[in-house]
């Protein structure tokens, strides 16, 4: 099923969004593992400029789909367009390059373990920049500071608790000034307090910052806080890709009974 692509002057980064910009285009791609057909022939197009959250039950593809965008796996059919160029289609060191422009908060942080915080958020870079290691501190320090975490900088990921470790990860996901910020269930693991907040980080970095978001989850109320846009998949294909106000109003089967958590309709238990 092809994603359809709402009027990005409704959304609420409507004033930014420009009509018809993709810097991230998905089309025709299948993936299959063994004998697991995870993505079959997945469409969708995300609006720059804008928070997209990707939903959808487990199993569904969401997290192979930012596998695909980021160039970690390559598509069995179909093509992945990242700031207009194919990256199965480009050299291995341009596919480098163009990682570059790409922060990741992965589900745990992904912190170093033999690292503290402020040597975690500095190691982009350190090793892809030439920056001196005061212009470092300047950037690694008002990131760390933006996430509350300035008095932290000296501890070990051990030392501090899950939703820290979350910011500390989203601080070095900002620290190369990303054009696209990927987000794999940044919720989870979280208690429902600290989900509100780190959703509500989310929107305010977004708000000051700008680029194009994708936020992997299943937590509904993480989408209702950020999201711009929604895109829904299922069985390996976009079911619905719009604002978020038209997601949440649609009377597709599917999409309502997901969006709602209703037991009625055409997800079950297999």
């Amino acid at each position: 099923m092809t994603a359809t692509i709402a009027d990005p002057m409704t959304a609420r980064a409507g004033s930014h969004a420009k009509a018809g910009s993709h810097t991230i285009e998905v089309s025709g791609v299948h993936k299959k593992f063994g004998s697991s057909h995870i993505l079959r022939g997945l469409d969708i197009s995300f609006q720059d400029d804008a928070i997209t959250t990707v939903l959808g039950p487990s199993g569904t593809g969401k997290s192979v789909l930012l596998k695909h965008i980021v160039g970690l796996l390559e598509p069995d059919a179909g093509e992945v367009k990242v700031f207009g160029q194919d990256i199965w289609r480009v050299s291995e060191r341009e596919r480098f390059e163009l990682r570059k422009r790409f922060g990741v908060l992965f589900q745990d942080g992904a912190l170093f373990g033999s690292m503290n915080l402020y040597d975690n958020t500095a190691f982009p870079l350190r090793r892809h920049t030439d920056k001196s290691e005061d212009e470092i501190r300047e950037i690694v320090m008002d990131n760390l500071r933006i996430m509350g975490l300035e008095a932290a900088v000296d501890k070990a990921p051990n030392e501090i608790s899950g939703g820290m470790r979350k910011r500390a990860g989203f601080a070095r996901a900002l620290v190369m000034d990303p054009d696209v910020v990927l987000f794999d269930e940044p919720d989870s693991g979280l208690d429902p307090v600290r989900t509100k907040l780190l959703s509500q980080i989310i929107r305010r970095i977004h708000d000051e910052k700008g680029g194009t978001y994708i936020v992997i989850t299943h937590d509904i109320p993480t989408a209702r806080t950020v999201s711009d846009y929604v895109g829904v998949l299922w069985k390996g294909e976009c079911q619905l890709y719009g604002t978020a106000e038209e997601a949440f109003g649609s009377e597709l089967p599917f999409v309502r009974q997901f969006l709602t958590g209703e037991a009625d309709g055409p997800l079950g238990m297999d």
